[in-house]
């Protein structure tokens, strides 16, 4: 992108007719953005969005008040079952139509690229992988696993709010861009006005009555270009103070969006030690209004198999499990020329089209080929050798 100068903004708007004072407040206020964050390009209103991106205004006051219905397309994907829960979890995806996807590529390329990550955050940023993430924790004696429940559905309008404001937006286009980047979305027992984090009276942008309408804040919906790295900015402060908590316990720490980890090289730990650990991590996640997945909390052992992100960790580099190996291995011998077939695989494995097991087989082979490019390379072979409907 080419970067905003006031030079050319002033000349801009003098050549519009723009009042002077007018265009005086706006270098002032872009020159503030760019000294707190350097690379974001600065935004006045949101008629300034709308000319920055080519989205049509009144499809943006749309977006911001809420109007029904909403621009997202949802759909549930079951969620892998823990041991000792028999109920079916489910994760909300929610994909924007065209025109809000563009519109939030374009914000998240031109505005939240420029944000700051704590570097314990290693998921969703340019040039990290799971490799070099799992890496971290090769060759650990301990580890500890911990999840947050519903992570970016437990991030809040107001959350997001604050990202923008931090950054040098003025409050109400920091209103807006949140607005813009959350979902209003539908109650539930977890979010709901009977907690007051997310009641919006208790917040008030601006005095624009269309914008007061909604009765309850925004979440980052799961789906949406810009949640991965609003996520990671929201949660700058909760990485650095779990980085620290972990510091002072000996452990490496790393997040990958809702999966902490931390790992113990050297000796001189224990299985209190770590249960104490986890203690504070707790309350740090409950500080931050998140809830712990005690379903998911594990402590590992010397000796025993590791895992990080899918991949084994007990060696001097990530490796593909077993399992993994042999559930690749399984779909590309039912959709060869001496399986099942792929209409009948698709069907028994429970997907609602070949497109969803095509994508599912090809995105298993991807993540493979992060850590063992010769197996990924046989993979795709025998992928493309398939007779796909």
């Amino acid at each position: 992108m080419n970067r905003w100068r006031s030079q050319h903004f002033k000349k801009y708007a003098k050549k519009l007719g723009s009042d002077q004072k007018i265009i005086d407040n706006a270098v002032k206020i872009g020159a503030n953005i760019q000294s707190i964050s350097p690379n974001a390009e600065p935004i006045f209103s949101l008629k300034h969005l709308s000319h920055a991106t080519d989205i049509d205004y009144r499809m943006l006051r749309e977006i911001v008040e809420r109007k029904v219905p909403e621009r997202y397309r949802t759909f549930r994907i079951k969620k892998r079952s823990n041991k000792g829960v028999s109920k079916d979890r489910y994760r909300i995806i929610c994909v924007p139509d065209p025109g809000l996807m563009a519109l939030q590529r374009w914000i998240n390329d031109n505005i939240l690229a420029a944000g700051k990550v704590h570097e314990s955050s290693v998921a969703f940023r340019a040039k990290s992988n799971i490799v070099d993430a799992a890496k971290l924790h090769c060759g650990c004696g301990w580890l500890i696993k911990l999840d947050i429940v519903n992570f970016f559905e437990s991030i809040t309008e107001q959350m997001v709010y604050q990202v923008f404001a931090s950054m040098g937006y003025q409050p109400l286009v920091a209103f807006e861009l949140a607005r813009v980047c959350t979902r209003k979305g539908q109650k539930s027992p977890a979010r709901n006005r009977l907690f007051k984090r997310w009641r919006t009276r208790y917040y008030h942008y601006s005095g624009i009555p269309s914008y007061a309408s909604s009765d309850i804040l925004g979440h980052l919906p799961q789906g949406a270009p810009t949640s991965p790295l609003l996520a990671n900015l929201v949660m700058h402060e909760f990485d650095r103070e779990m980085y620290d908590v972990a510091e002072t316990y000996g452990l490496t720490f790393t997040r990958y969006a809702d999966d902490l980890t931390f790992s113990r090289h050297e000796g001189g730990f224990s299985r209190k030690m770590a249960e104490n650990a986890v203690s504070a991590f707790y309350q740090i996640i409950r500080r931050y209004n998140f809830s712990p997945n005690y379903t998911k909390t594990n402590i590992v052992p010397p000796g025993a198999r590791k895992m990080v992100l899918g991949l084994l960790v007990d060696g001097q580099e990530p490796r593909l499990s077993k399992e993994f190996r042999n559930k690749l291995r399984m779909h590309l011998h039912h959709i060869g020329p001496n399986g099942r077939g792929v209409v009948k695989h698709a069907e028994e494995n429970c997907f609602k089209s070949i497109y969803g097991l095509k994508n599912h087989i090809g995105g298993l082979i991807s993540y493979a080929n992060q850590v063992d490019n010769q197996f990924a390379k046989s993979a795709w072979d025998k992928f493309n050798r398939v007779s796909w409907p």
